[in-house]
């Protein structure tokens, strides 16, 4: 049969990404109380496309897959990302993972237990042009929390302003960083954190900490930075807090990185 994405292309115009989203896999994630944890991702994957040749084989994306099944990890990023280069004869090659991690949390005056959710991801890319085909993996993760304006209750005569929040934090490595870590880091940094479940005298604990300890998203990417400068771990880091103002039709914003 005709390969027609093996035919050539006249146009000259070389494609920096080309591939697949969006698809579901199943993959097992290092779990600091656990070992390991298994979850559904989804995921996107990509190469370069020289400009000589009109498409890419998609259907060999899901190849490599199936021939990780079982073990898509961590551990297994460096050997996918190999194998894109090698299989599609690129230059580059880009892996995304993104899936729910949960952690059992309990309530912090009547210790019921629940399960909490936490949007994670991998995202790695290969440069097989360089020496030693250098490999750029990063760990993210996305924390709601709460959050309460330090402004209104300073103006306000009865209570402040709150809102749902969310602390996105990426990292480069030295060493093995837990999701749990950086989960932490930003939990401690917020107003306070959320739970899947409260009783009546824990949803009174967290609306009183949340008071005790206004937040701008700026004092939270600040207090984060601090901690992950600190972590010997980590090489390079990015924060991002966004704010889901409850008295505004819009957003509050704010954004560090460091490096060491």
């Amino acid at each position: 049969m005709k390969d027609v994405q093996n035919s050539i292309d006249e146009r000259r115009i070389p494609i920096q990404k080309v591939g697949i989203r969006s698809l579901r896999y199943p993959v097992v994630v290092l779990d600091r109380r656990n070992e390991s944890q298994h979850t559904v991702a989804t995921i996107s994957m990509f190469v370069d496309l020289p400009h000589k040749f009109k498409g890419t084989h998609m259907s060999r994306f899901i190849e490599i897959m199936n021939q990780c099944r079982g073990k898509v990890s961590v551990h297994e990023i460096g050997s996918i990302l190999k194998a894109m280069t090698d299989r599609f004869a690129s230059e580059t090659a880009h892996l995304e993972i993104r899936f729910p991690y949960f952690i059992e949390k309990s309530a912090p005056v009547s210790r019921s237990k629940s399960l909490m959710d936490y949007d994670c991801a991998f995202i790695a890319g290969l440069d097989a042009t360089k020496r030693r085909n250098a490999l750029d993996l990063m760990l993210e993760v996305v924390v709601p929390v709460t959050t309460l304006c330090p402004c209104s209750k300073e103006i306000s005569r009865h209570g402040a302003h709150n809102q749902r929040s969310k602390i996105t934090i990426q990292v480069r490595t030295l060493k093995l960083v837990w999701l749990e870590d950086l989960i932490e880091i930003a939990e401690s940094a917020a107003s306070a954190p959320l739970y899947s479940l409260l009783k009546r005298e824990d949803e009174k604990s967290v609306t009183e900490r949340a008071y005790r300890n206004p937040r701008f998203a700026e004092d939270i990417v600040r207090a984060v930075s601090v901690k992950l400068r600190a972590d010997k771990r980590i090489s390079w880091f990015q924060v991002e807090a966004e704010n889901f103002e409850s008295i505004h039709n819009h957003n509050a914003c704010a954004l560090a990185t460091g490096k060491k």
